[in-house]
């Protein structure tokens, strides 16, 4: 499951060792800036400032293309281009003028869910044509093609909306999904169904299954062939999917949908593979082996068309096959198998490359940790080594044989871009600066790069740069200057603190902490937020956002803590959460909050612990473990019954309810409901797709039958992600006067 971790810690410039009494940043309580509130947080201009999304450069590296929001409604997207040989920025496409406002299909916005962009008006992707003249722009159920000129196509005009739209590799044609059936017609021009129409309401083609988008990190079912010649199909039927009835409860009634949910130890989708040629004739099957209970993880056209390559990986996610298919007639042999380590499971990636040569770099964790491999002629030579990860592989040019990558080498909470030889991959050449965590993207030639920095005190920053990372020109610098919206509250920004304490295994542990100015002789409390869940890392170096930031100029320290089964950290570090969810996580939180008890400035008997999402699990479980331990907790649209969550997360971390029922008992949030003794304040949106509602009502009625109090906010009409200007702030204000409540208040 890709379960929503709620982030809220800033992050430093700098490392300070753990604290001790003599080493706690006491200095005077006077007030330093002008004071941050809750409901500016949230309002508009984000205080984020103007932070650039789905940055782009076209294929030949010319333009530069990205999402901005609008000064009046940080929610609402528009697409901008930049003309690197003038120097100047366009509007391509604005979304108020162009789009209808209609209501989306309620297909596409599940669609949204699950990209996690439920919550954005206006435009929320684009695609750049191989050409590089035009841009696809999909926008309120229809599609447009903008031209670099700034004049706009609209290409469809329908009652339906287009699901998954592209543009073939060479541009030739436009393609999407329309009524369960994949459409293709020369750009500009009419397309045409070229799948067939089922009777089975329960068939799709072109679009990828619903634990393939939630779990697999994979929203498309087709792929265009890069000389436009074919096209890989995918086929799914949902027939074999139990059928649960998903309530969506509203402010002024409910809405129910009959949803296929695979839930753990149920079948899946059956899921099959075709080729084709663009008109939809010539369609051959892909043998992707007798089991058809497997997962279709990923699918990759080699450069010239000649062969088609599939990741096969298995239900239980320890073994991934890369098969290498013949297009033309289907017939698929085993290239190389990745096996997952003991006690452990398979790790997708989209970080590997097909060379033009044939061969191919890979990500691979099978020495342990994430790194990078180069498959040749049938034998593996290992590119990066070390007690270290790489979290991308950005780039490659493949005429210097040059690789670009990023990872934490230089430390495990900041993530820096390399460059490396292929003929010399023992030495990597840090690109970026330190003091900051950067992700990177580059053109496709793997010449130009694209940087997103940001630190402590920065939002983030976007800027071009040459191959060996020398700076070329911002394209977005965010300075927080006088004009910048976050400028008001900079000078009384208090900067976060890093640290380490040891799992009882003798693991480091990464902690973070932000504290108002401290008086001497005063205790403050602790807002102690958590995920604690795997595949996320917490604390990092770069910018956490405002609301940290509120929340410390109220009086709490913030603090949060990565345990043993998050990311970034190597394969023994994370499989410890393995067949153990609830306890190994449960442990390393409690570790954070003896050691914040520690401190002398910390008020003991005034920790409150926040999750959302499997953080809100967490809150659970926490307050089951240990009673007292906290102050109060606060739950957000927790997991109670693992149960109730779909196959491929689940089972990925527990194994088959089926087969391990222990497993699934010890992991189970409800059993042990009465042993929670602290205040608790449980929060969930009712129309939520995600963690269904249904976690939370199993909870409050087992609360009830044992007589457990709690407190509750609950959210008609909102899914996974309750947020919005005036909502977030009430969430919020729910929240710091249920800690009032329990006593969790700032020293007077």
């Amino acid at each position: 499951m890709r379960l929503l971790p709620v982030l809220l810690a800033a992050t430093s410039l700098f490392v300070a060792p753990a604290l001790h009494a003599q080493e706690a940043a006491v200095t005077s309580a006077s007030a330093a800036g002008t004071v941050l509130p809750i409901e500016r947080v949230f309002a508009s201009p984000s205080l984020n400032g103007p932070v650039p999304r789905g940055v782009k450069l076209s294929p030949d590296g010319r333009f530069l293309t990205m999402l901005r929001n609008r000064a009046d409604d940080r929610e609402r997207w528009d697409l901008w281009g930049f003309d690197r040989t003038t120097g100047t920025w366009t509007m391509l496409v604005d979304s108020l003028k162009l789009g209808s406002g209609r209501d989306l299909s309620e297909a596409e916005k599940m669609q949204r869910e699950r990209m996690r962009v439920g919550d954005v008006k206006g435009i929320v992707s684009y695609g750049w044509s191989a050409d590089g003249k035009g841009i696809l722009v999909p926008l309120d159920g229809d599609l447009f093609l903008a031209r670099l000129d700034g004049t706009v196509q609209k290409l469809t005009d329908s009652k339906e909306d287009e699901l998954n739209p592209a543009l073939s590799e060479k541009g030739g044609y436009l393609s999407f999904v329309c009524d369960r059936r994949l459409w293709v017609g020369k750009t500009g021009g009419a397309a045409q169904a070229i799948t067939p129409e089922e009777k089975a309401g329960t068939v799709h083609w072109g679009e990828a299954e619903f634990v393939a988008q939630e779990e697999m990190a994979r929203f498309t079912g087709y792929w265009w062939a890069p000389d436009d010649s074919r096209i890989a199909v995918q086929r799914f039927d949902d027939a074999p999917v139990g059928v649960v009835t998903r309530a969506a409860i509203g402010a002024e009634g409910t809405k129910t949908f009959e949803q296929r949910y695979p839930a753990a130890g149920t079948p899946n989708s059956l899921v099959s593979l075709f080729v084709m040629k663009p008109d939809g004739s010539e369609r051959v099957e892909v043998d992707l082996g007798a089991n058809r209970d497997i997962y279709l993880a990923r699918v990759n056209w080699a450069p010239g068309a000649r062969t088609l390559y599939v990741q096969r990986m298995n239900r239980e996610q320890t073994r991934l096959d890369m098969l290498s298919v013949d297009p033309a007639t289907g017939k698929s042999s085993v290239l190389f198998t990745e096996k997952a380590a003991a006690k452990s499971w398979i790790n997708l990636s989209n970080d590997y490359r097909f060379l033009d040569d044939g061969s191919l770099i890979w990500w691979s964790e099978r020495d342990g940790y994430g790194h990078l491999w180069h498959f040749k002629k049938g034998k593996w030579t290992q590119l990066t080594k070390g007690p270290w990860v790489v979290s991308s592989l950005v780039g490659v040019d493949q005429k210097k044989g040059r690789v670009i990558i990023t990872a934490n080498k230089d430390e495990a909470i900041s993530q820096h871009v390399y460059g490396f030889d292929l003929a010399r991959p023992g030495r990597l050449d840090r690109l970026s600066e330190a003091g900051w965590t950067n992700g990177a993207t580059m053109d496709k030639s793997g010449q130009t790069l694209l940087i997103s920095r940001s630190a402590d005190n920065q939002p983030p920053q976007v800027y071009l740069a040459d191959q060996a990372g020398k700076r070329l020109a911002w394209v977005e610098e965010n300075k927080v200057d006088a004009k910048h919206p976050y400028a008001p509250f900079l000078s009384g920004h208090r900067p976060a603190q890093f640290g380490t304490i040891k799992a009882v295994d003798g693991s480091d542990l990464h902690w973070k902490m932000t504290t108002p100015v401290l008086a001497p002789g005063k205790r403050y409390p602790v807002f102690f937020q958590h995920y604690g869940g795997p595949t996320a890392q917490q604390v990092t170096r770069g910018w956490g956002g405002a609301l940290t930031q509120a929340l410390v100029d109220k009086g709490f320290i913030v603090f949060e803590i990565d345990n043993r089964g998050s990311e970034n950290r190597g394969v023994q570090f994370a499989s410890q959460i393995w067949r153990a969810m609830g306890s190994v996580e449960v442990e390393d939180q409690k570790a954070g909050a003896l050691y914040l008890k520690t401190l002398p400035f910390v008020d003991p008997g005034k920790i409150a612990i926040y999750g959302w999402s499997y953080g809100g699990y967490m809150t659970l479980k926490m307050l089951q473990a240990d009673q007292g331990l906290f102050a109060a907790g606060i739950a957000g649209a927790p997991v109670t019954k693992w149960e109730l969550y779909d196959t491929t997360y689940t089972e990925r971390y527990l194994g088959d309810p089926n087969k391990e029922p222990k497993v699934y008992e010890n992991a189970d949030a409800l059993a042990d409901v009465a042993r929670i003794k602290d205040p608790l304040l449980l929060v969930h949106g009712m129309a939520d797709d995600n963690v269904v509602f249904e976690n939370s009502s199993a909870l409050i009625a087992r609360m009830q039958a044992q007589n457990v109090p709690f407190e509750m906010m609950l959210y008609p009409g909102y899914t996974h992600r309750v947020s919005g200007p005036k909502v977030s702030t009430h969430l919020w204000e729910t929240i710091l006067a249920f800690m009032a409540r329990h006593g969790v208040t700032p020293p007077q």
